[in-house]
């Protein structure tokens, strides 16, 4: 067991050392693509013609291997963890645009008129009224974008010891101890379910609205659907 979490000292970090920057270098991408997101997402639903060339963008740049990426990057970041994260959350689009415009278009063009009519701008309803009915189906994205950026950070081990956990594998390969290969596999799939966990409980948190359970008596229909958010905009205004 001691073998187990005996970080080789080339590493320069400690098993917690790794961890902290495993998650760095992951989660960092994913809130930098969900900041572009959202105002693509706006545009996107907008003007509606936009979706179309945007998804295909963001697709097209998902579709380029990550080793690419870094072969292209490396000349100008050089061998730093910002050549790994740039391509992560450039990835992380494929997943958060379609997931905020899903969102923000499922929101009823009822409550968007109410909104309206309480004097609320483009801008203030997007924010206080489309993103959080659209909650569940962001944090749906978040959490597709943040198991794969976590999974990824590992292929960062090719560029000069910049996979955080991913380098425990380089190392089982150079010194034969297969220990390092595992822990590295079951480390980065526990931070992996963990995020997954914290992020279904930060849904929870901000969709109080939503049911909880599967054995509840079936909510009435004005609570469960999303124009049930309008009596909340008088809050707002005040």
């Amino acid at each position: 067991m001691n073998r187990f979490f005996d970080i080789p000292s080339d590493l320069q970090h400690s098993w917690f050392g790794l961890i902290g920057l495993h998650l760095r270098e992951a989660l960092l991408p994913v809130l930098a693509g969900l900041i572009v997101s959202l105002p693509i997402a706006q545009l996107c639903v907008r003007f509606r013609w936009l979706y179309a060339p945007v998804l295909g963008v963001t697709t097209v740049l998902y579709a380029i291997p990550s080793l690419a990426f870094f072969v292209v990057l490396i000349d100008y970041t050089g061998q730093t963890e910002l050549t790994v994260m740039v391509p992560l959350a450039v990835y992380s689009l494929v997943v958060l645009v379609p997931a905020i415009v899903d969102g923000v278009r499922s929101v009823p063009q009822e409550t968007l008129a109410a909104a309206t009519a309480m004097g609320f701008g483009p801008v203030r309803r997007y924010l206080q009224v489309q993103l959080p009915i659209a909650v569940p189906a962001i944090i749906a994205g978040l959490r597709v974008a943040t198991v794969s950026s976590i999974s990824l950070v590992s292929v960062g081990m090719l560029i000069g010891n910049q996979g955080a956990l991913g380098n425990l594998l380089n190392d089982a390969n150079i010194y034969h101890r297969p220990e390092l290969a595992v822990n590295s596999v079951l480390t980065t799939a526990a931070l992996a379910i963990l995020a997954d966990a914290a992020l279904v409980l930060v849904r929870l948190l901000l969709t109080p609205w939503m049911p909880r359970g599967t054995r509840r008596e079936r909510p009435k229909a004005a609570e469960t659907r999303p124009d049930a958010a309008v009596p909340a905009l008088e809050d707002a205004v005040r």
